[in-house]
């Protein structure tokens, strides 16, 4: 008896190992060549590994494999490298039916989940694009009004002292002012209860994030309500922003789509693309959640790397100073001085190459099998992405790829006619500079942010003398998995300018 049962369990045992295999075989993603263990179970080692050696996989896999795609075992699936530019621009052109930018970033960051349901609507998107990018030279002067009223109330000196200051949360104090200037307006961008709210979203989104993709598809569901971390954000802001959705709405119904004082903001922009689809109060609430996470996360990080930069670098104050004074003595905090400022752009375009935010960008997930122009294959549900520091580093592309020359496209600007003028601003993106995407996709945002990092530079040169403690070093960036972040607790020394 005891035989027939071993003989019974050894013959399933077989029959399952022969399904595994050929089920294995079939799926095309284990054609794919990767970095780090594919074998069932030991990939989970190198999902492990990834998680604090994200960038060097990516660059062992782009070196090891000559700019082809390549995948690396995540703990939930497999994520597929772009590392070079021509994939990147494959990347761009494939169609969103097949590989999906909604539903990629959906996936890394797990909207559905931390969110709810109305992530599948992304109609922020066309506020952003049409409204603000083409409001910009009208919301400029207000925008840099709580800028500075920020810096002055957080960055608080008395005579010619020295005072330190950390970073990353002072970036993060002064462009949630700024952005919600422009998002809700007087008074409620002053508010603290709603500004901690917003701080707090975009802080803890990527913990939950990060924490749902540790389980398989079947379990994140559970995973987000054990966490419900956005859901509470969403709850905490809603008593704050639906009643101002509800005055404007009572004033629309009473004065028609124009009254007296009428909100030039994204929340009254929101309410009537909102009212155009018949959305609930709480779809726009969502949104009010999503563009603060867009707008601090990113913007937040880039002015931290920007102001490392320059702590780290003082020598460059001066010449970023002989570049603004005269333009806003005689243009003001405007749209067209921030457009001149060159060397400013140039700076923040530098900072910005070295360091992305992120190892990885433009997230794509697979529809359906894909097939690439090379015969590389890609399974459906399958996450994609194209690496930063492969192309963004590369010295066939960059001259000394990884020294920061804050001035490099200022340069490329002077020395490249017209088309140089445009191509290389910040705002510009390229199959060789990605950290705002690249294509139909690229962030609508970015315009906007550049305009606020443009303004916050230019007043901290104008105003501020900074540099980093006496002996210290340019602080490490934090990086796990995908995330290359910024020091969060890193200081930067200001005083007010010696010399005026």
């Amino acid at each position: 008896m005891t035989t027939n049962v071993w003989q019974y369990a050894t013959t399933v045992a077989a029959i399952a190992f022969v399904a595994y295999c050929i089920q294995r075989w079939r799926n095309p993603i284990h054609a794919l060549p990767s970095i780090g263990h594919s074998a069932p179970l030991l990939s989970y080692l190198s999902a492990f590994r990834f998680m604090w050696d994200a960038e060097r996989m990516i660059q062992e896999g782009h070196e090891k494999y000559q700019g082809a795609a390549f995948k690396i075992a995540q703990l939930d699936g497999w994520l597929v490298v772009f590392p070079s530019p021509q994939l990147i621009d494959e990347l761009r052109r494939i169609d969103d039916s097949r590989l999906s930018a909604l539903e990629g970033g959906n996936y890394m960051l797990q909207f559905k989940h931390t969110l709810g349901p109305a992530s599948d609507d992304p109609f922020q998107i066309a506020v952003v694009r049409e409204k603000l990018t083409r409001s910009l030279h009208t919301i400029c002067p207000d925008v840099f009004d709580e800028l500075a009223l920020a810096f002055e109330e957080h960055v608080t000196i008395s005579d010619q002292d020295w005072v330190s200051v950390p970073m990353y949360p002072l970036a993060q104090e002064i462009i949630v002012r700024g952005s919600n200037r422009v998002f809700v307006g007087l008074p409620k961008c002053r508010d603290r209860a709603y500004l901690k709210v917003a701080i707090d979203f975009t802080n803890e989104l990527f913990v939950a994030a990060f924490f749902i993709n540790m389980f398989p598809p079947s379990l994140k569901s559970i995973a987000a309500r054990v966490l419900a971390l956005g859901m509470k954000s969403k709850s905490r802001l809603t008593p704050m922003v639906v009643p101002m959705l509800q005055e404007r709405y009572n004033m629309r119904e009473r004065y028609g789509d124009e009254w007296t004082d009428k909100p030039n903001d994204i929340l009254q922009w929101l309410l009537e693309e909102g009212l155009k689809y018949n959305k609930p109060f709480s779809a726009i609430v969502e949104k009010v959640l999503v563009l603060n996470f867009g707008s601090i996360h990113t913007t937040s990080m880039a002015f931290t790397q920007a102001m490392f930069n320059l702590a780290a670098n003082p020598e460059y104050i001066q010449p970023l100073r002989e570049e603004v004074d005269p333009l806003i003595a005689s243009e003001g905090w405007t749209k067209n001085a921030l457009g001149k400022m060159h060397k400013i752009d140039s700076f923040i375009r530098e900072s910005l190459r070295l360091d992305a935010g992120t190892t990885a960008t433009m997230p794509r997930l697979a529809m359906t099998d894909v097939t690439l122009s090379d015969g590389t294959r890609i399974p459906r549900g399958t996450l994609v992405v194209a690496a930063t520091a492969t192309v963004q580093r590369d010295g066939g592309l960059y001259a000394a790829p990884d020294t920061f020359d804050p001035f490099r496209f200022a340069r490329a600007r002077a020395e490249g006619g017209a088309e140089g003028m445009l191509k290389h601003q910040v705002v510009h993106t390229s199959v060789n500079y990605i950290p705002f995407g690249h294509g139909k996709h690229a962030c609508p945002g970015r315009f906007f942010a550049a305009m606020e990092l443009k303004a916050m530079l230019a007043y901290v040169v104008l105003n501020y003398d900074v540099k980093l403690p006496d002996g210290a070093p340019r602080p490490k960036n934090f990086r796990f998995g995908m995330a290359d972040m910024p020091s969060k607790d890193a200081p930067v020394l200001f005083r007010k300018r010696a010399t005026q």
